[in-house]
């Protein structure tokens, strides 16, 4: 049976026609929406920020972590500082600072890793793929696969639960629109590969299953491919290589970046892109209730525009059920900026599930952190 939202479209009084752009003056909007800005929505009109509030009580409350303070973790990926979590999604960080002695296998779901800052060599079951800041290598879940640096790399592990990962339905774009596939960086079998798997000694595959290790021993490295074909293989995106949607007219929501999706959640990424140009446009991220998703933002790499105190490194929460938007300086532009476009990296993961918070996060909390959108 098909199913439709129960909606009459209505205007009750103030009100602009066009969302996010034209507003009465001296006002701004809060849009309240169903399933992450792909479902109806109502566009509020407000005299004031709707994000005023002058204190906090309870735990549901907008969170901020450092994970740039945070050490490196271990010598194994599983090791690596649990930051968020829930069924479907596990987000972790780990620096890397010695070539690993053995393989990681994860049999819990696929694997994103996103590299945050540091160069090095990945060998997996598919050949070897040299890794730098920004970019993206997704593993199909049960990949072998190591890491050998020269320097310590900083890694973001995104884990799909018990799910894969697939690209977003780009609809009226076409399927060569942000990135064409053909960017997909895929491992070779190339001299590197060859030379490592000849190398004799014993090597530990750390299989990671229903969050336990298992450990098995091999007299030789099993990454010892000869040769192989098919769909199913990681791939690699820089970030640099995303050429983000846009409009003149018009601010686009959150979902326009998105770049992975897995069972309830998606991954999006915001890259430069010029600001909007219209007179009438907001051009910055508009008010929204927060009413389906958990929305997780980690600071990669810029100016993060829409935020104070926020470096790179840091990792934001903005748990489902309150009202959120840009903070007081960033309000202040939001029908003229400064400069032409914006400057900034960041990875932003949605998850229709509440998350946990790790306790590698709760180390590094800025407190506070909720109490950043009072009016200076």
């Amino acid at each position: 049976m098909t199913r439709k939202w129960i909606h009459r479209p209505h205007i009750e009084g103030l009100a602009s026609r066009q969302a996010h752009a034209d507003l009465p003056p001296g006002t701004v909007e809060r849009e309240l929406g169903k399933e992450g800005f792909f479902g109806p929505a109502s566009h509020m009109i407000h005299p004031r920020p709707p994000t005023g509030w002058t204190s906090w009580e309870g735990p549901l409350r907008p969170r901020a972590f450092d994970a740039a303070q945070l050490g490196p973790g271990g010598a194994s990926p599983w090791d690596a500082h649990e930051l968020l979590f829930n069924a479907h999604v596990r987000l972790r960080q780990w620096t890397c600072t010695a070539s690993m002695d053995h393989l990681a296998r994860n049999s819990d779901g696929d694997e994103l890793l996103f590299v945050h800052a540091g160069r090095a060599a990945l060998f997996c079951d598919y050949g070897h793929l040299a890794i730098e800041a920004g970019d993206y290598v997704l593993l199909p879940r049960g990949t072998m696969w190591r890491i050998e640096c020269a320097a310590p790399i900083t890694l973001l592990l995104i884990e799909a639960s018990n799910s894969s990962y697939q690209l977003p339905d780009k609809g009226l774009l076409g399927e060569h629109a942000i990135f064409d596939p053909a960017m997909f960086d895929i491992p070779a079998l190339d001299a590197a590969f060859k030379a490592q798997a000849a190398e004799p000694g014993e090597w530990q595959v750390r299989i990671k299953r229903r969050n336990a290790l298992s450990t098995v021993h091999y007299p030789y490295n099993p990454l010892d491919a000869l040769g192989w074909h098919g769909t199913l293989h990681p791939v690699r995106v820089n970030v640099r290589d995303l050429r983000p949607l846009v409009s003149a007219r018009y601010h686009l929501p959150p979902s326009a970046h998105t770049t992975f999706v897995a069972n309830r959640f998606v991954v999006c990424t915001f890259a430069p892109r010029p600001f909007e140009t219209d007179p009438g446009a907001i051009k910055v991220p508009f008010f929204h209730n927060n009413d389906d998703y958990d929305e997780v933002l980690f600071y990669h790499a810029g100016d993060f525009f829409s935020r104070d105190n926020i470096h790179a490194g840091m990792l934001t929460l903005h748990p489902c059920g309150f009202t959120h938007g840009p903070h007081p300086k960033a309000l202040g532009k939001m029908l003229v900026q400064s400069k032409p476009a914006t400057d900034e990296y960041a990875v932003m993961i949605d998850t229709r599930d509440a998350l946990e918070i790790g306790a590698a996060a709760s180390q590094v909390e800025n407190p506070d952190y909720h109490l950043s959108w009072r009016q200076p």
